[in-house]
Parts: C-alpha cells; sequence; structure tokens
C-alpha cells in the first residue's frame, strides 16, 4: 500500500497505481479533505476518465465552471478533459474513492489555475 500524501486542500493514498499490475484498466485512490478546505488547483485528465463516489461527508464539485451539491452517496463522473476539482462545504472530512480508466498517475494530471469556485 501507497503512504497517504498531503496535497493541498486534501490527503491522498493510491490503493491501485500501473505499477502494482493489479489491473491493466483502472486506478484508483481515496482522498479526505478536512472541513472548509478545496482540492486545488483544479485539473484535468486529458486522457483519462474518473468516476468518484462520496464515502462520507457533503461538500461541492465544481465541474467545467458549473457546481453542484454532493452528499454521501453521490457518485460523479469527470469525462475525459473536464476541468474539476472538490470542496468540503461539511463539518466533518469528507471521504472520497476515485476510479480512472485507463489508469492514471500523477503524471497525467493537467493543472488549471485560472479556475475557482464561485463565491457562495
Amino acid at each position: 500500500m501507497i503512504p497517504m500524501k498531503e496535497l493541498p486542500g486534501r490527503d491522498l493514498q493510491w490503493l491501485f497505481t500501473p505499477e502494482m499490475g493489479v489491473s491493466e484498466s483502472f486506478s484508483m485512490n481515496v482522498v479526505e479533505i478536512k472541513p472548509g478546505c478545496t482540492v486545488s488547483p483544479a485539473h484535468s485528465h486529458p486522457e483519462k476518465e474518473e468516476i468518484c463516489y462520496v464515502v462520507s461527508g457533503k461538500g461541492k464539485v465544481y465541474l467545467d465552471g458549473e457546481v453542484y451539491d454532493i452528499y454521501e452517496g453521490t457518485a460523479i463522473h469527470f469525462p475525459k478533459r473536464s476541468v474539476h476539482m472538490l470542496r468540503n462545504s461539511g463539518d466533518v472530512n469528507m471521504k472520497v474513492v476515485c476510479f480512472f480508466t485507463p489508469q492514471a498517475t500523477f503524471a497525467d494530471y493537467e493543472y488549471h489555475e485560472d479556475a475557482v469556485f464561485p463565491e457562495d
């Protein structure tokens, strides 16, 4: 298992990576976002699709300029090239599991520093 990594707005742990040889089709990580924090900067995956599932907590998702409420049990699809980020608007950690296909690593992230959550 790969250790938890502290990143802007979140702690992230890869559970399945290409290097592990577990799957030829997908990779997977788990993200914990502290209350009031935003995953930043916004990013996309030019050649990958991503599905995120909110295990616990609640917040908002920014997806290509639109903002949606998310909560425990919400599944989110990020198509290839979509600019996205998550924000925890609750008062407890928000835990999210993310799946990528084909497999992704940090090298597949494209950052969009100019994209910001609209003010509430």
